[in-house]
């Protein structure tokens, strides 16, 4: 790979397992590490437009198959991590993590308290609308920075963005650099003490001490067992999987948890086609058991390994 002036760093063949959170997958043909927001654009500007670019955050939300990648992972580190407030809005690098910008409008009296239990940065946020307790990313985004796949820095809006539960329409190779949040004003204390009993609901109903990437199952958005509109009813992931008796089900050195069925760890040595072959699994006997087909929350990227 040869590109003029880049100042960030180009490693090749470099291995993507130690930068998930399950601790699985091959390499990818080339990691690059942007020294800044014009090195990012400098980058991809040189880069051949034939080359696939997967931007890669703190890969709390991922498995990497066992194959690796036949890309360039670009991923943000310090530059791309500072938290400003201003009046009521957040502005965030892509690398900040989403607990880190919680605590920090807090401090400043902006309740963005919802994305304190969400692992993860905020670049995966707004790509995946991340949230929980009945509050998304898509109710505080303003706008966001990024970097297209030209090397084109531009700002990008909501509309654009078109954001829908846990995805959105992000142009694709772009990357995103810096998002701005809007949220309600609130007491600095006030929000700390909310933010401490979610931790602590967290930690007794999900296994926070386990190698895991996260909710693995999207909930299903509804089922109704008549075909009647008034007989829908929003269902959890957990409950179909545990109906289904996958609770706890294993395959290699990966499993469903016992404490949250909808969560998939790696016990210790899992392979990434233990996961993924597990998830499987899981999908195949909640549809045989209730006929709902859940649909991954967990992103699956790059190749298996040849049979």
């Amino acid at each position: 790979m040869k590109l003029n002036g880049i100042r960030g760093k180009v490693t090749p063949n470099r291995d993507l397992a130690e930068l998930t959170w399950l601790r699985v997958g091959g390499p990818a043909d080339h990691l690059f590490q942007p020294a800044d927001i014009d090195d990012l654009a400098d980058f991809l500007r040189q880069l051949d437009p034939a080359v696939p670019v997967f931007p890669m955050g703190v890969g709390s939300n991922l498995i990497v198959r066992d194959g690796g990648m036949r890309a360039v992972v670009i991923r943000l580190g310090r530059g791309f991590n500072g938290i400003e407030t201003d009046g009521d809005t957040v502005t965030a690098g892509a690398a900040a993590l989403d607990a880190h910008v919680a605590k920090r409008a807090a401090d400043a009296g902006i309740d963005l308290t919802f994305l304190r239990t969400i692992p993860g940065s905020i670049g995966g946020a707004v790509r995946m609308n991340a949230g929980c307790y009945g509050s998304y990313t898509a109710d505080v985004f303003v706008s966001a920075t990024i970097v297209t796949r030209a090397g084109e820095i531009r700002e990008i809006t909501a509309g654009e963005l078109d954001f829908q539960y846990r995805q959105t329409a992000f142009p694709e190779g772009a990357v995103l650099v810096s998002a701005t949040l809007r949220g309600p004003k609130g007491e600095p204390a006030e929000l700390h003490a909310r933010m401490a009993v979610q931790l602590q609901k967290r930690d007794e109903t999900q296994p926070t001490r386990d190698r895991s990437a996260g909710s693995t199952f999207r909930n299903p958005a509804g089922f109704s067992s008549t075909g009647r509109a008034d007989d829908v009813h929003d269902l959890k992931a957990w409950k179909v999987i545990d109906n289904a008796g996958m609770r706890g089900a294993r395959r290699g050195g990966a499993q469903m948890s016992e404490k949250h069925s909808n969560f998939l760890i790696n016990t210790g040595g899992a392979t990434a086609a233990d996961l993924e072959g597990l998830g499987e699994d899981v999908r195949k006997r909640v549809y045989e058991n209730s006929g709902i087909t859940l649909e991954w929350e967990i992103m699956r990227i790059g190749d298996p390994l040849p049979e």
